[in-house]
């Protein structure tokens, strides 16, 4: 500085204008080196911290470069060069090093923030990072230092000491507890979620309460987001999660079945005793052959045994359409593919209603996904509704329009015919 306003005044410059002249210089040179060695940083130091970490044989630095920690990093170079150059105007240095600590301070807040969120980018390559998620608790850390970093930064513009400001949060603690309302309960909510291992990223849940039913594709500090089946996105705050209950299916899905439980409605006036004729036809079914040689065997000797008169089927056992139908059902899952046969198995009758005998499958697919399941489901229930008239039995269903207009249109036939035979 002394140097440039000698310069000056040795061209017999006026001293005020030298004075004008010699700050504005100085602040250009020193413009002019914060340029070079932000570029000197940028484009020699980055490239060559890029160029190392690129061909290197780990990845998870690539996150670095893929969140630009060290380009934030660089920006704190220019601060340095003026922090050390306020000396050269002795009237405003003390304002120059504030600004410049603070530049500096906020330049290391957000570096911090990136590295953070670096970390948790490295984490989330790791298989345990959708068992144990650390986003939420990245997040807390994140609210704390910028807490904090603005602290610094009022105390150093303030000239006063962080400690006197520290002190006088206790009295805005009630506010703050207002303001990170929701941040608390979720701090509180996402320690419980992951030691009880409640959620994980990737688990299909539901939650009709907030209309979500489909996968978990993040977890943060204050809310669940949740892709449902028609790709919206649900956002469920998280303590929601622990103060209501939801369904989580990851139960199913490591159990490697999915449940079908689901009823044939069967008309009650269809079902009947089995004939001679209809036992014989039975016998011709590959899945019944040896069940109707069996109960043949049983109910012969019972009714020997005790007896029977055999004229009235009513006395004794014998053998009825349904029970036969419901045999059939059990062995025809048990040798179907898709059906798994170490998990429950179940062909049973729930209690009759005005829709006629409710004839249940409970029975698990072999295979959990949607569409195998839809179809594995869909094919035997076909099978099924196909081959219930061979076993002499109606599937219920309430009458249609159709059905009505046919019946209407045969009661006027007869009507017709009648007159036309008078």
């Amino acid at each position: 500085m002394q140097f440039i306003t000698n310069q000056l005044l040795e061209l017999e410059m006026d001293p005020i204008l030298v004075e004008y002249l010699s700050a504005i210089i100085m602040i250009l040179f020193i413009g002019l080196i914060c340029i070079i060695a932000n570029l000197i940083t940028k484009k020699i130091v980055i490239r060559i911290i890029t160029h190392y970490i690129t061909n290197n044989k780990y990845t998870w630095d690539n996150m670095l470069l893929d969140r630009k920690v060290f380009h934030r990093l660089s920006h704190i170079v220019p601060a340095i060069i003026i922090y050390y150059f306020s000396p050269t105007f002795p009237n405003y240095q003390n304002m120059i090093e504030k600004m410049a600590i603070a530049y500096i301070i906020i330049v290391g807040l957000v570096v911090i923030y990136t590295l953070l969120n670096a970390i948790n980018d490295i984490y989330q390559t790791f298989e345990i990072s959708k068992i144990k998620p650390i986003k939420g608790y990245i997040q807390v850390v994140n609210i704390i230092i910028i807490i904090l970093g603005i602290i610094l930064v009022i105390a150093n513009l303030m000239g006063k000491s962080p400690l006197l400001l520290l002190s006088g949060i206790g009295a805005l603690s009630a506010v703050l507890m207002l303001v990170f309302k929701d941040s608390l309960l979720g701090l509180v909510a996402g320690i419980q979620l992951t030691a009880n291992d409640m959620v994980r990223v990737g688990d299909w849940i539901e939650m009709p309460k907030y209309g979500a039913d489909g996968d978990i594709i993040d977890i943060s500090l204050n809310t669940v987001k949740v892709q449902n089946f028609d790709k919206t996105i649900t956002t469920i705050p998280s303590y929601a999660l622990i103060s209501d209950s939801f369904i989580n299916w990851r139960g199913m899905e490591s159990s490697g079945g999915r449940r079908i439980k689901r009823s044939l409605y069967i008309d009650t006036n269809s079902i009947t005793f089995c004939t001679e004729s209809m036992i014989e036809k039975f016998k011709s079914i590959h899945f019944l052959t040896e069940y109707i040689l069996q109960k043949e065997r049983e109910i012969s000797e019972y009714n020997t045994r005790y007896e029977v008169n055999k004229n009235n089927p009513v006395n004794g056992r014998a053998l009825t359409n349904i029970g036969v139908f419901r045999s059939y059902i059990n062995s025809y899952l048990q040798h179907h593919p898709g059906i798994s046969k170490e998990m429950t198995l179940l062909v049973r009758q729930l209690a009759p209603s005005e829709n006629g005998l409710p004839l249940e499958i409970y029975a698990f697919t072999n295979d959990i996904r949607w569409a195998v399941y839809e179809s594995i489901q869909s094919d035997i229930f076909d099978h099924l509704f196909a081959v219930a008239p061979e076993f002499g039995l109606r599937v219920f269903q309430n009458p249609s329009g159709n059905d009505l207009k046919n019946l209407a249109g045969e009661t006027k036939g007869d009507v017709m015919s009648r007159e036309l035979g008078q």
